[in-house]
């Protein structure tokens, strides 16, 4: 069973800083990678930002350039590091990882969502 745990959401802020963690534990083989989601007030589940933790990095266009997303293999822990905030950047965030183990093939995973309110 695979859990990814959520932390750092908070209140801040406009042009404040804020810094997300998710660690993924439990038994499989790898994790192909990790990235962030977030759902805004009455909007749906977007893609924020996501690393192979190869090199690989992909945002998108609204965080690119404020925040920036780090994948740990050696600790399965992926970070999203967020500067110059906007009130439009607040919702619940999500920690997603596609993991490969040899029973299931690659699945995705989710975290239950950590909240980030940006005030004006």
């Amino acid at each position: 069973q695979v859990h990814l745990a959520e932390s750092g959401g908070d209140l801040v802020q406009a042009g404040g800083s804020l810094r997300l963690s998710c660690a993924a534990s439990g038994k499989f083989f790898r994790i192909n990678y990790m990235g962030w989601y977030r759902q805004t007030p009455g909007g749906e589940r977007e893609f924020v930002a996501r690393s192979t933790g190869v090199g690989s990095r992909n945002y998108a266009d609204s965080v690119r350039g404020r925040f920036t997303v780090s994948f740990h293999v050696a600790d399965n822990t992926v970070y999203l590091d967020m500067d110059n905030l906007k009130p439009e950047d607040t919702g619940v965030y999500y920690c997603q990882a596609n993991i490969y183990d040899f029973s299931t093939g690659s699945t995705d995973y989710w975290g239950q969502g950590t909240q980030v309110t940006v005030s004006s």
